[in-house]
């Protein structure tokens, strides 16, 4: 993979906060009293460290960037980090695999599939896995790139940030976001490989890789996802 700009982790926390996303992970922890946790595309390690109050967690990512800015914020030392993926973890088995941020929609096919199998791998009998997904059916691609430019301060001075995006085939869009600093005129752009799958498919994959769906939701209060929601919260339970 390409790695991210430095200056775009240093900013991460403030554009992905912790919030009722991560309250909502939390809780399924505190739920099913999780001692042994995978936070797997972990990131800068916000929601996982938060985690590790007398548990057992890793961290996975495969951007080293992102596991360096992760290992140096405080709580670290209560994870086990790994630069990688899901191939990359051979210890188990996690009574809780979580995968936040939309990651599932970073992973394509039929790399997707082959991660649903490691977490399998890892997960104990039982084990509960649990992620989000953008609902295709809003398109949201088409809202990101019709928003015009925006200009924020930050500690890098202003940023102005904008985005297009690619609608390619099989669900896939290819979103090329640009930062440009302004006080160098210097632009950074990220090209991201968004996988936008429906309920149906990802409910196929997730038993055909022994998980049985225990719920989808459609928000973060656990409202049963009917269809219009932007996001779709799934629970599965290894079987």
């Amino acid at each position: 993979m390409t790695d991210y700009d430095p200056r775009i982790i240093d900013l991460y926390d403030e554009d992905n906060p912790d919030g009722p996303d991560h309250d909502y992970y939390r809780s399924l922890a505190s739920l099913h009293r999780a001692q042994r946790i995978l936070d797997l595309g972990c990131g800068t390690g916000i929601l996982t460290v938060s985690f590790a109050d007398g548990r057992d967690v890793v961290g996975v990512d495969p951007s080293p960037t992102m596991i360096s800015y992760a290992r140096q914020r405080s709580g670290a030392d209560h994870v086990t980090w790994v630069e990688g993926y899901s191939s990359d973890v051979a210890e188990g088995p996690f009574d809780l695999i979580v995968m936040t941020g939309n990651v599932a929609q970073h992973i394509p096919d039929p790399q997707w599939e082959r991660t649903l199998k490691d977490l399998r791998r890892l997960a104990s009998d039982g084990g509960v896995l649990a992620f989000e997904s953008r609902n295709p059916s809003i398109r949201a691609w088409e809202i990101w790139a019709a928003e015009e430019p925006t200009t924020r301060n930050t500690m890098f001075g202003e940023i102005t940030e904008w985005c297009v995006a690619d609608e390619l085939d099989h669900g896939q869009v290819l979103l090329r976001s640009f930062n440009r600093f302004e006080s160098t005129k210097e632009v950074v752009e990220e090209d991201l490989l968004l996988t936008f799958r429906d309920d149906d498919l990802l409910m196929k994959q997730l038993v055909s890789a022994s998980f049985e769906v225990s719920a989808i939701w459609g928000d973060w209060d656990r409202t049963v996802f009917d269809g219009s929601q932007g996001v779709m919260v799934f629970e599965a339970r290894a079987v």
